[in-house]
């Protein structure tokens, strides 16, 4: 008798394992269960952790709440300026609903998937290319939006989405290059010239400072002189400015009476004081003047 109570405990007492090791779940910290009984929702959400349920009649399903890195398809289509691009993206999201991700949609993630690559698609078409390539914060906004919306009512937030890479054609690139390279030719023409129009005020600046003082050139002159020859150059051609000339020419044309006076040579002789000096004046010039006689022959006088 004890031993078929033995033996009835003992059969009791597996059947019990086996039950517990059918019906027995871990939920992990990340995840939450979901108890669908007999095809009905049954009770709330499973936490993380250990937990029995009904073998053979309860199924659990387990969502995982952790943020998701969907890659979305590169997408190729026209622009609203008639230029064809393929632009890819990526998108981050969390299912804060555990049972309407299970319930509501088949499967959420595809269900998000579709939906990234249409949004992405209806973006290229309502943006300019300088959009997609300067202003992509303004159109991973747009693109947020337009995902999360029908994304709530699946139990589903999406976090962010960001715009990865717009592939342009060949041609494009080209032309864009070129555009760029004008753009920036032109911006240097302008600085060269703002540069040529200050250096031009200044050298009239120094012009007008030179004409009140003349030797100042010469000094210049002198000075871009001393520059060259401290580089020991073999040849120097020394351009001589015209402004240079006339200044000589004004200093050799200068009055008598503005020059100093020249002290005689200590050899020179005086002239003696009983010495009068002769002025050669037609008063002691002696003329001889002839005037005729009876005989037809001139008189001296």
């Amino acid at each position: 008798m004890v031993e078929e109570l033995l033996g009835v405990a003992a059969g009791v007492a597996a059947a019990g394992v086996v039950y517990v090791a059918a019906a027995a779940r871990v939920v992990k910290q990340y995840e939450r269960g979901v108890i669908l009984r007999l095809g009905r929702l049954r009770g709330t959400v499973r936490e993380p952790g250990f937990t029995l349920i009904v073998p053979a009649v309860d199924r659990l399903h387990k969502v995982n709440m952790q943020i998701v890195t969907m890659p979305v398809p590169a997408q190729e289509g026209i622009t609203r300026d008639n230029v064809t691009v393929r632009v890819d993206a990526v998108v981050y999201f969390k299912v804060v609903d555990p049972t309407a991700a299970i319930i509501s949609v088949e499967d959420y993630r595809f269900a998000v998937s579709q939906m990234a690559q249409t949004s992405l698609r209806s973006i290229i078409g309502k943006s300019d290319l300088d959009d997609l390539l300067s202003n992509r914060e303004k159109l991973n906004q747009g693109l947020e939006l337009m995902i999360d919306s029908p994304a709530v009512g699946w139990g589903v937030q999406v976090d962010r989405v960001e715009i990865k890479d717009v592939s342009l054609p060949e041609s494009m690139k080209r032309s864009m290059a070129r555009q760029a390279e004008a753009d920036r030719e032109r911006r240097a023409r302008v600085i060269n010239a703002d540069a040529e129009l200050q250096a031009s005020k200044k050298l009239a600046e120094a012009a007008h400072q030179m004409a009140d003082a003349p030797s100042a050139l010469q000094l210049r002159l002198l000075q871009t002189v001393m520059a060259v020859a401290a580089e020991k150059n073999s040849t120097l051609v020394l351009p001589i400015p015209v402004e240079l000339l006339r200044f000589l020419e004004r200093g050799a044309d200068r009055p008598p009476q503005d020059r100093p006076a020249q002290r005689p040579p200590d050899h020179a002789v005086e002239p003696a004081p009983d010495q009068t000096a002769v002025d050669p004046t037609p008063e002691h010039i002696a003329v001889e003047e002839s005037t005729p006689d009876t005989d037809g022959q001139p008189e001296q006088k």
